[in-house]
């Protein structure tokens, strides 16, 4: 069975109750191991009433899968200093990156087939003094990528929903919607796509504004961006329709993948079609 790294999240939050929950029931499935402080997880542990033994290695591949316990590579991220559940602060910002990153890091040594990271507390890192807009800039930085190259997609049962802009101001987002980016998200859905086998891929992608702009009434994005974008990735061979109405867009059926050019055109459907049941 694959190992998956569990990046226990905000430890003043509820990233380490749902993963110590997660790693019981995914035993059947897959390999997990937890990466987070022992102290933590122990007082998230005691504060929801489990019973919670621990197997503690130094990496991932150091564990005996017949021992009994959670599988935990321990990270000292408060030493002495005092922890306390519901906070927040510079610590719990700072420890919720650090999980993320070591469990990143045992992808990268070959150790994880895979990382599932519980939630994060922006405030809680910006009080740290760290940069961050979200896991999929913060995973491009860990593995050398340029931000810029990383897109989000929500997945939920046969519907994926990337996303040109995903955690900056609308003004910004508007700003950052170039030719070179739409082109760019296109052609990494497609590759996405075919190395997760679906075969001769079809994309729908969404406008800026309302309508599609409607030929122009409502803005010029469509026409002098969003359109040229796919007009070259057909060229380029690849499958795809659009610009349309993001409001629409959904209802197409046979489609592989959607991508929307701003955040909440992607996350607002799909929070409402798969509460609780999108991954990204």
């Amino acid at each position: 069975m694959p190992l998956v790294a569990l990046a226990t999240g905000d430890p003043g939050g509820i990233g380490p109750e749902l993963c110590l929950k997660a790693s019981a029931e995914l035993a059947g499935l897959c390999r997990p191991v937890l990466f987070g402080d022992p102290t933590v997880l122990d007082q998230h542990a005691k504060a929801c009433g489990m019973n919670v033994g621990f197997d503690i290695a130094a990496a991932p591949d150091r564990f005996d899968w017949r021992k009994p316990g959670v599988k935990l590579c321990a990270l000292d991220q408060f030493g002495d200093a005092p922890f306390v559940l519901g906070a927040v602060n510079a610590q719990n910002g700072r420890a919720a990156l650090d999980s993320a990153s070591a469990a990143i890091r045992a992808v990268q040594d070959g150790h994880a087939a895979a990382v599932v990271a519980a939630p994060q507390n922006q405030k809680s890192i910006a009080l740290a003094g760290i940069e961050f807009d979200g896991y999929p800039s913060f995973v491009a930085r860990q593995t050398g990528m340029a931000p810029e190259d990383v897109f989000l997609m929500l997945c939920f049962d046969d519907v994926r929903i990337a996303h040109c802009t995903l955690h900056t101001s609308i003004r910004r987002s508007v700003a950052l919607i170039t030719f070179a980016r739409v082109r760019a998200v296109i052609g990494a859905v497609h590759g996405t796509l075919a190395r997760i086998g679906v075969a001769a891929p079809n994309i729908v992608v969404s406008g800026l504004n309302p309508h599609a702009g409607e030929d122009g009434l409502f803005g010029d994005e469509e026409q002098n961006i969003i359109r040229p974008a796919i007009v070259a990735a057909r060229k380029d061979g690849i499958d795809v329709e659009g610009p349309v109405g993001a409001d629409t867009m959904l209802d197409r059926p046979g489609v592989d993948a959607f991508i929307v050019m701003l955040h909440d055109q992607g996350h607002i459907p799909a929070k409402l079609l798969a509460p609780r049941r999108t991954a990204g």
